[in-house]
């Protein structure tokens, strides 16, 4: 049988290294984007993820009813926002068009195939901040929040049919937004101080953890969130500060590993 995925924002970071992980892996694999993925083995769908219109007729142009899609990678999506006070209507709403809606939609249109098929695999992309809350960030934290909570709850009503669901949700992933927004050097060291593997994740690492949650030896995984961000919402942030500061605050030095380095002045 003829395994085939559908993926949301194929031509992002993270969303590209799952279509190519997908490609290695042996399926065929369709990219639903408004840009092309340009990737060998990946079927381009020209569609706004957030427009059902687009998204019915760019699946169905290609899978009629839908019922080919064995697996569907919902990667589409946005990182903005502002503090609250300051986001206007529509800015909350395209946060949460991009990030939720599209959610919605991909899901709706492939559910039927699944359906009838008995069988398929569903995995969202969340994120750590709907854990762990960053400043001015309440649109994102919000729709991803709602992702994995629609998540679960898909999980509970599709069961029956054989679909699993799964959400995974990184931490800091060094894609080609997030090493646009960094200073160099000292902004990659400061976030790797942020947990306690001291590591940032790559855009193939989280490929391979969603490639895991749709394979069949994920059978049983469903209703359920893969977090993969070195362990960083697990810790208190001051339980990583480097020794200097650690001493100030009446804690114990770190001892060895990624965090054990000279004191900056």
């Amino acid at each position: 049988m003829t395994r085939t995925a559908l993926i949301t924002g194929a031509a992002g970071g993270i969303g590209r290294a799952v279509a190519a992980r997908f490609v290695a892996d042996g399926h065929q694999v369709f990219g639903l984007d408004l840009v092309d993925p340009q990737l060998s083995g990946v079927t381009h769908l020209y569609a706004d993820v957030t427009d059902a219109e687009e998204v019915t007729a760019a699946v169905q142009s290609v899978v009629p009813d839908s019922r080919a899609i064995t697996t569907l990678v919902t990667c589409a999506g946005i990182t903005t926002g502002k503090p609250l006070h300051r986001t206007a209507p529509d800015e909350w709403e395209a946060v949460l068009k991009a990030n939720l809606n599209s959610v919605y939609l991909a899901v709706r249109e492939v559910l039927p195939g699944m359906m009838a098929a008995g069988a398929g695999a569903v995995v969202t992309l969340g994120s750590v901040l709907h854990r762990t809350a960053a400043p001015g960030l309440p649109a994102y934290a919000a729709a991803k929040g709602a992702v994995a909570a629609l998540t679960r709850q898909l999980a509970v009503d599709y069961g029956r049919f054989g679909i699993t669901f799964v959400t995974v949700s990184p931490g800091w992933v060094r894609t080609p937004a997030t090493e646009s927004r960094l200073d160099g050097a000292s902004d990659l060291d400061r976030l790797r101080q942020s947990n306690p593997l001291g590591a940032l994740g790559t855009p193939e690492q989280i490929a391979a953890a969603v490639a895991f949650a749709a394979s069949p030896d994920a059978a049983l995984l469903t209703g359920t969130e893969l977090v993969l961000d070195a362990g960083a919402s697990m810790v208190s942030p001051a339980s990583l500060l480097r020794d200097g500061h650690r001493l100030r605050m009446g804690l114990p030095p770190l001892e060895g590993g990624p965090h054990e380095r000279e004191e900056r002045p």
